[in-house]
């Protein structure tokens, strides 16, 4: 191969012939707080969980961001993928917020939902003010300021007190978050659409799963969500808190199996 050979686009198969998950990590988490579910559910789908602009590994893009380009972010990543559609989204707290709008904007590429520890509305202006009040505070004291303040609330009481390895993997998850990650994301958040009128309009099977414990998204905010959507169900995550697929991995995953079964039969099968 002479040198000019070099610059070239390598075209490619995948031999994967399972549906295909995509999850989109909370805030300010990444693809890590998916691991239990990349273990256990490779059996019944081709799992994809990418690092959202600013976290984990993805880089640090100065902010401000939107849910619409963090929905065309991951949109773009599964055409780079070139994965055969229609797949299954799921979304836990803003990354729920992300897959509304991914189902929004590609609706014929989604066969299923999954919104976990998540909610329809937009911010309140008590929220939105919350919102700039963290932003500021990263800005001034780090982005690891923010998170400092969330962990304690990111799962029940129970588990916080009682699991310090789960805490410790939570925190790591959280503090590896880039300053410009944090504040574009809250800006994302502050800013994202009332998804709640659109709800009725959502055509294809959800599922919601929602820790019984949860404190910063009550689950009231699941219950509505499970009315509004005609064709849903709610799996509410009993001694869980916002992070139900970490607190109780086996209850989440058995509902995320039964839910792609229902979806695509027997996925198991080769």
């Amino acid at each position: 191969m002479s040198e000019n050979d070099n610059d070239f686009v390598m075209a490619f198969q995948d031999s994967c012939d399972k549906p295909a998950l995509l999850l989109i990590h909370g805030f300010p988490l990444s693809s890590s707080m998916w691991t239990p579910q990349i273990e256990d559910l490779g059996d019944y789908a081709r799992v994809i969980a990418p690092d959202l602009r600013g976290f984990g590994n993805t880089d640090s893009v100065p902010g401000p961001y939107s849910i619409t380009q963090l929905a065309d972010d991951c949109a773009d990543l599964l055409g780079h993928l070139n994965v055969a559609t229609p797949f299954v989204v799921c979304g836990l707290s803003m990354g729920g917020y992300i897959a509304l709008e991914f189902y929004r904007r590609y609706p014929e590429h989604v066969s299923g939902l999954i919104l976990a520890a998540t909610r329809a509305g937009a911010d309140s202006p008590e929220g939105k003010a919350g919102r700039d009040k963290a932003a500021e505070l990263a800005k001034n004291e780090g982005a690891t300021a923010v998170s400092a303040g969330m962990l304690p609330k990111m799962m029940a009481a129970k588990t916080y007190e009682n699991d310090p390895e789960l805490v410790g993997f939570a925190q790591e998850i959280m503090s590896s978050a880039s300053l410009n990650g944090v504040v574009g994301a809250l800006a994302a958040m502050r800013d994202r659409i009332d998804s709640t009128p659109t709800l009725g309009d959502i055509d294809v099977p959800v599922l919601i799963i929602h820790g019984a414990d949860d404190t910063l998204i009550p689950p009231t905010e699941a219950e509505a969500m499970h009315k509004a959507i005609p064709n849903s169900e709610l799996v509410l995550v009993p001694d869980a808190g916002h992070l139900p697929n970490l607190e109780q991995p086996d209850i989440f995953n058995d509902a995320v199996i039964d839910f792609l079964e229902d979806l695509f039969g027997d996925v198991d099968e080769e």
